[in-house]
C-alpha cells in the first residue's frame, strides 16, 4: 500500500490521516494526528478460529509512551513504562466499549487492536483520536467488522466546544465523549463516557445534537478512506444448520424455559445459565442450570460438535424468550414493572473503627463502602504521560469472587475494578469540598459484598453514605442507576435497574449518576447497532426519576453529613506563615521541623504559599504542633515581656536566652541587674528560667533584652 495523506478540518484543527503501512505485519494499520497529538493503530486478527468459546476473544490495549510527552519518567532504577496507568486503562475501555458491539455476532478468532500514542501535544487527548484510529484500521483491514465508529469530545461553559483542551474540560459544565455509527435513522449512539457538574438532563440531549453532525463527518471521511484502499475482507466460514437437531432442541425445550423464567420463587436470584456471573434461582428447586444440564443429558448420544451446537441454541432460546415477554408482555424475569426500582436498604456507621461506612443494597445487589481521612500529604501522586499531579480524593471498587458465589483465583487490580471505581470516582468528585475548606485527604474502598448487576451503582450510592457518615461537608448527596433496553430493530422497551439476566440478554447498559440537581457522570455500552434521540432521551428522564427515588431512601437513613468527624479520624489544622519564615520552621536539615514531629507525634505540611497543614491522631497534640510553629514564625516587638525566658549560652558580655521556641535574644551585661556587674555568671547560669524585656530590634533583626527591667516590671 503506498501511502496517502487525507485531512479533515474538524473543530478547532485538522485532523490528518496517514496510511503508510509502518506495521507491515498487521492486518491494518493507521497514523492519525491531530494538533500534534499523534496515534498509531493496529489491527491484528489470528490465522486460526478457537474452538469451544462462547465469548468473542477481543483485546484492545491503549499504550502511552512517556517519549510522547518529551520526558524520563518511572523508577529511578527502571526508567521505563511499567503497568498502564489508571488513565491508559480508562481509554482501552473507552475504545472497546465502542469497537466491540460491531463485530460480527459467532466471530470467534483472536483480534487484538493496539493503538499507541506516539506523540502529546498537551491540548488534545488520544481517546477519541485512538478510537477514530482504531475503527479506520478495522475498516481498511481484512478482519471482518461491521464499521465504523467515530467519537467526539464535547465539554460546555459558556458555550459548547468540540473537543476542548485539558483547561476547558476542567472548566466546563460536563465534558462527554460521545462515539457513534451510521444508520438509514441517522447517527445513532454507540458508546457515551463523560463527567458533568450537576448538568442538567436538557443540556447533555444538547450536547449529543452537537456531537452527531461532527461525528457523521468523521464516519464518513473513514468510507472514504476505505472505498480507496480499504482490503477485502476475510470470509469467515459459517457453520452449516443442523435443522433435525435444532428441532429436536426447540420440541424438547417448549415451554420450560418460559416456566422457569416467569414462576421462579427466588426471582431476584436468577440465574440464566450454570457458568453465569449471577447464581442461584430457582423455580421449586429448579434452575436454567438445571436446564440445560438436562438438555445435555438429552444430547448426550451426540458428538461434541453437536453437543455444543444444541447448547448454543439453549442460550439463544432464553434470548428470545427474555426478549419476547419484555417487548409483547412487559413481564422482566422477576417480576417487576419495568420502570421499577429493586427493594432498597440502606445503613451507616456499620464499623465501629472506620471514620465513616456506609452500606447500600439494591435487591441482590450489597456494596460496603469504608471511608478514611489522611493528611494532605497521604495524596496520589500520579505520573504518566498525560496526567502529573496530586489526586486528594480516590474511590477503589473491589470486587471479590465471593459476591458472584464463586471461587476463582484473586487477582491484581483489574480493568473491570479500576473502570467501574472511577465512574463512582466521577460522579462523587464534583460533590467533594475544596481543600480549602476541607484540608482532609479522602479515600472510599467499596467492597462489593453480593452482585446480581449494577455493583458500579451500588458502590456510588454506598460510597456517598460513607462520606456524609464521615462528616465530610459534600455539595449534595449521589446516587446512581443502571438501565437496560431490549429491542427487535423497531419495537423497544427501557428497563429501570437491570440485574444481571438483563445485563447479559438485553442490548443496553446505561449508567447514570448524579444528585437532585443533575448529572455527575454517565456510561454507556450497547449490544445493538446504536441508540436513537428518542430512546437517549426517555432513558435518561427514567433514570432521573429513579435517581431521586434512590436518593430520598438514602436521605432518610442519614439526612445530611454530620456535624463532627469521627472521633478516631486526625484532626487537621491549617493556618498560614510568611513564605520567607518557613526556613526557620524546617531549620538547618529539617531539625526543627523534626523535632516538632517527633515531640508532638504530629504530620506537617507547608506549601510554598506558606499554608501549614497539621495532622494529628489527637487534637491536643495538633494544636501543640500549631502553636509551637506560631510561635517560631512570630514576630517580636519592643516592649514585650516574657516571664520565662530560658538562658542557652553565656559569653563574657552577656547572656542569650530564649523567649520563643528558635528566637533567641541576647540581655547584654548591663541589663542584667541595677548594680555593677562583674560576671555574667554572678547573676545567671546557663538554663536558668528567668523574666526578660524585649527594650530593641536592631535593623539586622537582634533581639536585646532586659532582665533588670523585667523584674523592676514586676
Amino acid at each position: 500500500m503506498e501511502e496517502k495523506i487525507f485531512k479533515l478540518e474538524i473543530g478547532p484543527k485538522i485532523l490528518e490521516v496517514n496510511t503508510r503501512p509502518l506495521a507491515k505485519n498487521a492486518n491494518g494499520s493507521v497514523l492519525v494526528k491531530y494538533g500534534d497529538t499523534t496515534v498509531l493503530a493496529t489491527c491484528v486478527m489470528s490465522k486460526k478460529p478457537l474452538e469451544g468459546i462462547d465469548f468473542f476473544p477481543l483485546t484492545v490495549e491503549y499504550s502511552e509512551r512517556y517519549y510522547a510527552a518529551g520526558k524520563i519518567l518511572g523508577s529511578r532504577f527502571i526508567r521505563r513504562e511499567g503497568r498502564p496507568t489508571d488513565e491508559a486503562v480508562l481509554i482501552s475501555r473507552i475504545i472497546d466499549r465502542a469497537l466491540r458491539p460491531l463485530f460480527p455476532k459467532d466471530l470467534n478468532y483472536e483480534v487484538q487492536i493496539i493503538i499507541t500514542c506516539l506523540s502529546w501535544d498537551g491540548e488534545n487527548d488520544p481517546a477519541t483520536l485512538g478510537l477514530f484510529a482504531a475503527s479506520l484500521g478495522l475498516l481498511i483491514s481484512d478482519i471482518p467488522w461491521n464499521g465504523p465508529t467515530a467519537a467526539v469530545r464535547v465539554s460546555k461553559n459558556d458555550q459548547m466546544k468540540l473537543f476542548p483542551n485539558y483547561q476547558e474540560r476542567e472548566e466546563s459544565v460536563y465534558d462527554l465523549i460521545a462515539a457513534g455509527v451510521d444508520s438509514d435513522k441517522g447517527v445513532l449512539i454507540n458508546m457515551i463516557d463523560g463527567q458533568a457538574k450537576e448538568a442538567s438532563e436538557q443540556s447533555i440531549f444538547e450536547a449529543f445534537d452537537f456531537a452527531k453532525p461532527e461525528i457523521k463527518k468523521l464516519l464518513d471521511l473513514q468510507k472514504e478512506i476505505c472505498e480507496k484502499i480499504g482490503k477485502e475482507k476475510i470470509k469467515i466460514e459459517e457453520k452449516p444448520s443442523d435443522k433435525d437437531l435444532e428441532e429436536s432442541v426447540k420440541k424438547f425445550l417448549a415451554g420450560k424455559i418460559e416456566q422457569v423464567l416467569t414462576t421462579s420463587t427466588v426471582k431476584d436470584n436468577l440465574s440464566t445459565y450454570q457458568d453465569s456471573p449471577v447464581r442461584g434461582g430457582a423455580c421449586n428447586g429448579f434452575s436454567l442450570s438445571d436446564l440445560k444440564n438436562e438438555l445435555k443429558d438429552f444430547l448426550k448420544d451426540q458428538d461434541q460438535e453437536k453437543l455444543n451446537y444444541g447448547v448454543s441454541l439453549f442460550e439463544k432460546e432464553i434470548e428470545k424468550t427474555f426478549e419476547e415477554n419484555i417487548l409483547n408482555n412487559e413481564k422482566r424475569p422477576d417480576g417487576r414493572k419495568l420502570d421499577q426500582v429493586r427493594d432498597l436498604s440502606c445503613e451507616v456507621g456499620l464499623l465501629p473503627r472506620t471514620h465513616g461506612c456506609g452500606m447500600f443494597s439494591r435487591g441482590e445487589t450489597s456494596a460496603l463502602s469504608i471511608l478514611t481521612l489522611g493528611s494532605p500529604s497521604d495524596h496520589k501522586l500520579m505520573e504518566g504521560m498525560e496526567v502529573r499531579g496530586k489526586k486528594r480524593f480516590m474511590h477503589h471498587y473491589n470486587f471479590p469472587p465471593y459476591c458472584t458465589g464463586e471461587v476463582k483465583p484473586i487477582r491484581g487490580t483489574g480493568r473491570r475494578e479500576i473502570g467501574h471505581g472511577m465512574l463512582g470516582e466521577k460522579a462523587i468528585l464534583p460533590m467533594i469540598p475544596d481543600i480549602e475548606d476541607f484540608p482532609y485527604t479522602i479515600r472510599i474502598v467499596s467492597e462489593v459484598l453480593s452482585s446480581n448487576g449494577s455493583s458500579s451503582m451500588a458502590s456510588t450510592c454506598a460510597a456517598s453514605l460513607a462520606l456524609m457518615d464521615a462528616g465530610v461537608p459534600i455539595k449534595n448527596p449521589v446516587a446512581g442507576i443502571a438501565m437496560g433496553l431490549v429491542t427487535d430493530g423497531e419495537k423497544y422497551k427501557i428497563l429501570t435497574d437491570i440485574q444481571g439476566p438483563e445485563d447479559h440478554h438485553g442490548h443496553m447498559d446505561f449508567k447514570v449518576a448524579g444528585t437532585k440537581n443533575g448529572v455527575n457522570a454517565i456510561q454507556l455500552d450497547v449490544k445493538t447497532l446504536g441508540l436513537t434521540k428518542e430512546i437517549l432521551e426517555e432513558t435518561m428522564i427514567k433514570a432521573k426519576k429513579a435517581r431521586e427515588e434512590i436518593l430520598a431512601k438514602m436521605q432518610s437513613v442519614i439526612a445530611e453529613p454530620r456535624k463532627e468527624l469521627s472521633q478516631y479520624a486526625p484532626r487537621i489544622f491549617v493556618f498560614s506563615i510568611k513564605p520567607e519564615k518557613i526556613r526557620e520552621v524546617i531549620g538547618s536539615g529539617g531539625k526543627v521541623i523534626n523535632e516538632i514531629i517527633d515531640t508532638c507525634g504530629v504530620t506537617i505540611d507547608i506549601e510554598d504559599s506558606g499554608k501549614v497543614f497539621i495532622t494529628g491522631e489527637k487534637e491536643e497534640a495538633a494544636k501543640k504542633a500549631m502553636d509551637w510553629i506560631k510561635n517560631i514564625v512570630r514576630e517580636v516587638k519592643a516592649g514585650e515581656f516574657f516571664p520565662q525566658g530560658k538562658v542557652k549560652r553565656i559569653l563574657d558580655f552577656g547572656a542569650f536566652v530564649e523567649i520563643l521556641p528558635g528566637q533567641e535574644g541576647m540581655v547584654h551585661i548591663s541589663q542584667l541587674a541595677d548594680r555593677r556587674v562583674e560576671k555574667v555568671t554572678d547573676v545567671v547560669s546557663v538554663g536558668d528560667i528567668i523574666p526578660v524585656k524585649v527594650i530593641s530590634i536592631d535593623q539586622q533583626g537582634r533581639i536585646n533584652l532586659s532582665l533588670k527591667e523585667a523584674k523592676n516590671k514586676n
